[in-house]
């Protein structure tokens, strides 16, 4: 058995997720809990408002301000218990006691929409806000157990795209309400759907608990700043949370502002509003799939910037489009809305920023999983929500305040860009290894046409040298988009001095090295980097050719390596580079970028073999084994 369970035990490799009935299981489960949780939400707000005249004559305060108060206090206070709940105990019997609490506050909503009764709604919602507050950290922290670690992007990108989906049904389904028998037709959907979710719980396969010792505090206070702090242990999960909840302040901002902008804006109806909505949501799950497509078994942490530098480029257009004249008076219907100048202008804004929302988003979420500690990845979950909803209070209050200050809705979209152009260059300027693979990405999945064989070779903890053949300048580039985990690349001092490229091989936390004639200090503390890497943990990359090949053939290894490994033995991994030798940055025909490029979208080829132990990992026998690959490599393309 897996120490992640069973389920991860029994996953079959080359097979969607959704092929097997555990993952499936859960996918309909928190979908349903997704669809009900929204229908009830966007519900009751709709019937409070009806309730006091009409939608129309409610202030965009209020809708905001009660909205995020649900939403908010029930993640800020239960998020870091249901952390420490989900951690401790088995995962599939805290969700089916979620669903099961799910069933009884559908009932009390039932009740309160058929009996007109603010006081059982109100409870129900808070109710609900708790329900979600619970499940949320089992949701993203059950994936890495169901599935194994080559389709978590996948399964991250199938769960958004579904929630994302259902999020968008269960708001349009809410407005059902104001139909005639309307809340009684809702007070039996979310009946029904709870019941089915519960239903469907049933079937999840069962799951080890993270860490069984984890002590649940009666306090619900007490672990918030705990589980706060986990989130804060590892640099590169904490910056990722922080973006995940700046793009929730962002959807939540862009969200509660649409209605606002549709009808003072736009002068259009609820049915416009409906319509914007739709095509963010198909926006978002789009971006989804496509990052599992672009990406395929590996985390492209390159699509992050890519994301967001589309997000703000489609927000600020968005700004910047006309607003159309109102002569009749009414607002306008969606086929009135459509002939107007600009429309698909707008739609268009709004399906850009959707998408490139869940470029930034899946890769987000994988690295939490990937890299926050099993034992406390439901806690970190459970601290990325509370900062969320914290997030999404402070966009509440922003545009509170905005409109009370009599700032048109318009200029919502400038700020929000400007906003989202400084959180991206903040976070990229603490954390460089997003735009690091940013142009690993530029350069092999756009520039060249990569292909990766063997990437689960290679250890997904602990230290490990990786060793390849030299092919070209940009080669490093190429291994550090294919590989999951950061490298640090051992490279020529000479070369990482350059000028221009410094502060890239700076950021990437590169290892400058020199031969022993050049430099001695240089060499030295060389090893000595290298060693400290590796005892960290670290995945270590080297050249052990020691220069670039000439004539495109390897050159011998030097015996480099073999210090390394004797005085910090880990395991080797063998990895061989084809398709690079003619391109623009290798010495073939001359010194290399000094001729023009010839060649675009070549395919290369990097091949990764199971990892040697350190003890028998000569320098000839890695060369001998790479020199093997690369043979079997391009025979293999013949």
């Amino acid at each position: 058995m897996s120490k992640h369970g069973t389920a991860q035990a029994t996953h079959q490799h080359g097979t969607s997720p959704l092929a097997r009935a555990g993952f499936r299981a859960f996918f309909g489960t928190q979908l349903l809990s997704a669809f009900n949780d929204n229908l009830l939400r966007n519900a009751v707000v709709i019937w409070i408002s009806a309730s006091q005249g009409s939608l129309a004559d409610v202030s965009p305060a209020f809708i905001i301000g009660l909205r995020s108060a649900v939403f908010v206090v029930p993640f800020v206070v239960f998020s870091a218990s249901a952390g420490q709940l989900a951690d401790r105990y088995e995962k599939t019997l805290v969700v089916r006691l979620v669903k099961a609490a799910e069933v009884a506050i559908m009932a009390l909503a039932g009740a309160g929409l058929v009996l007109d009764s603010l006081v059982c709604l109100l409870a129900s919602l808070f109710l609900m806000g708790v329900h979600s507050a619970f499940l949320g950290p089992v949701k993203y922290s059950i994936l890495p157990q169901l599935v194994g670690p080559d389709e978590l992007v996948e399964s991250n990108a199938l769960v958004a795209t579904g929630t994302l989906l259902a999020i968008l049904l269960g708001t349009m389904s809410g407005m059902l309400v104001l139909r005639p028998n309307g809340p009684a037709y809702v007070a039996g959907i979310v009946g029904f759907v709870a019941l089915l979710g519960f239903a469907i719980s049933l079937r999840m396969p069962r799951l080890s608990a993270g860490d069984p010792s984890v002590r649940i505090h009666k306090n619900p206070f007490t672990p918030t700043w705990q589980v706060v702090r986990l989130v804060r242990k590892t640099r590169a999960v904490f910056l990722s949370v922080l973006g995940i909840s700046w793009f929730w302040f962002f959807g939540a901002v862009l969200l509660w502002v649409l209605p606002v902008y549709a009808r003072d804006a736009l002068h259009a109806d609820a049915h416009v509003v409906v319509l914007f909505l739709c095509v963010f949501c198909v926006g978002i799950a789009l971006g989804s799939l496509l990052t599992e497509r672009i990406s395929g078994k590996n985390l492209e942490l390159g699509l992050v910037p890519f994301g967001s530098i589309g997000i703000t480029l489609f927000t600020l257009d968005l700004y910047f489009v006309g607003l159309p004249e109102n002569t009749s008076g009414a607002l306008r219907g969606i086929s009135e809305y459509l002939v107007l100048p600009g429309a698909y202008h707008i739609l268009i804004d709004l399906f850009g920023m959707a998408l490139f929302g869940g470029f930034f988003m899946v890769p987000l979420y994988t690295l939490i999983q990937q890299r926050a500690e099993p034992s406390e990845r439901s806690r970190v979950v459970a601290g990325t929500n509370i900062l969320n909803a914290l997030f999404m209070a402070v966009g509440a209050a922003l545009l509170a305040e905005l409109f009370a200050l009599g700032v048109h809705v318009r200029f919502v979209f400038l700020i929000l860009a400007g906003l989202s152009a400084l959180t991206a260059i903040y976070i990229y300027s603490l954390l460089p290894e997003f735009l690091i693979r940013f142009y690993a990405f530029l350069i092999g999945r756009v520039m060249y046409r990569l292909e990766v064989r063997g990437h689960h070779n290679i250890p997904e903890t602990g230290g490990v040298v990786l060793v390849c053949n030299h092919v070209a300048f940009n080669d490093w580039l190429i291994v550090a988009g294919a590989v999951r985990r950061p490298v640090r690349f051992v490279m020529d001092h000479r070369m990482a001095g350059k000028p221009v490229v410094s502060t890239l091989f700076r950021h990437a936390k590169t290892i400058p090295i020199a031969p022993e004639h050049e430099s001695k200090a240089v060499l030295e503390a060389a090893f000595d980097k290298i060693a400290e890497e590796l005892r960290a943990g670290e995945v270590v990359c080297i050249y052990p050719e020691g220069k670039i090949t000439k004539t495109g053939e390897m050159n011998p290894f030097k015996a480099g390596i073999e210090r390394i490994l004797r005085e910090t033995p880990v395991p080797v991994v063998p990895m061989a580079l084809d398709g690079l030798w003619g391109s623009f940055f290798s010495r073939k025909g001359g010194p290399a970028m000094q001729k023009m490029p010839r060649r675009f979208r070549a395919k290369l080829l990097l091949t990764i073999d199971p990892p040697l132990p350190a003890s028998g990992a000569s320098a000839q026998v890695l060369e001998d084994h790479v020199r093997g690959l690369l043979a079997q490599t391009r025979a293999s393309q013949v």
